[in-house]
């Protein structure tokens, strides 16, 4: 089935967003700080406070040292447990604030898929199971961001999925127009061909069944989004009353990453 076309590009979100953006390591492929974005109401999401990644397990040698010279205080692990016993969780997790919260209940295996599939609308199923399951730990993963020590950064594998859901929440609490949550979510396409090489380095042998393993367009976010809405009215509603996210963590969120 041939899938939607993104509706926002990476190319043009880079562009727009500056060098900023994008933090280069030598293991990592998806680092990227949540800096820049505007709000509705005029103010600017600020730069280096809150980060999302892929695996912070893999951090070694340079990158470690570069990861360090960010300042990071508080660290969300979003992946299962067993993910973390086999890959590893961040070095010296005791230099941090550090929780493991796994949003998502329902494993699959995406190299599995089967082609013929719409991969765009498969994810966005998926996201719309992680937001429903996953309810309580979203919550927990939030309050942390509102009320640890900073700068924080929360990852899982690729840092696309399940990361990119809590992206988009986070800047829906600090009320980022969609059309800058759905260019946010979209970078990832620029780290697709590097996270299919670690696949293939990671199984060898193993055959890659579904074309779209590693993409990340623009179009997942945005089913995603009106799937809140169409359930709960809106992603704001829904972080409120099936989350319960409370006015105060919400303030809380934008006292600690908002500027005039």
């Amino acid at each position: 089935m041939t899938a939607t076309r993104p509706t926002t590009t990476p190319q043009a979100a880079t562009a727009a967003d500056g060098p900023r953006r994008h933090v280069p390591f030598d293991r990592l492929h998806n680092f990227r700080d949540l800096g820049g974005y505007r709000t509705a109401g005029g103010r600017t999401v600020a730069w280096g406070r809150l980060y999302r990644a892929d695996s912070l397990g893999k951090l070694r040698g340079a990158d470690w040292e570069r990861f360090l010279g960010l300042g990071v205080r508080t660290v969300v692990d979003l992946r299962y447990p067993w993910e973390i016993e086999a890959k590893g969780r961040i070095p010296e997790p005791d230099r941090f604030t550090y929780a493991n919260h796994s949003i998502e209940h329902r494993p699959y295996d995406q190299s599995a898929i089967a082609p013929d599939i719409d991969p765009w609308r498969y994810l966005a199923d998926r996201f719309a199971e992680v937001a429903e399951d996953g309810a309580a730990e979203i919550r927990q993963v939030l309050e942390l961001l509102a009320e640890g020590p900073g700068p924080a950064v929360f990852h899982c594998t690729s840092g696309k999925d399940r990361t990119g859901l809590i992206a988009a929440l986070v800047l829906t609490l600090l009320e980022v127009p969609e059309e800058q949550i759905l260019a946010d979510f979209a970078l990832t396409e620029l780290a697709t061909a590097r996270l299919l090489a670690d696949w293939h380095e990671a199984n060898p042998g193993r055959t890659m069944r579904w074309p779209s393993y590693g993409r990340a367009p623009a179009t997942v976010m945005s089913l995603t989004l009106a799937d809140l809405a169409t359930r709960h009215g809106s992603p704001a509603a829904y972080l409120a009353d099936r989350v319960g996210i409370t006015p105060h963590t919400t303030r809380l969120l934008r006292e600690r990453l908002l500027v005039p």
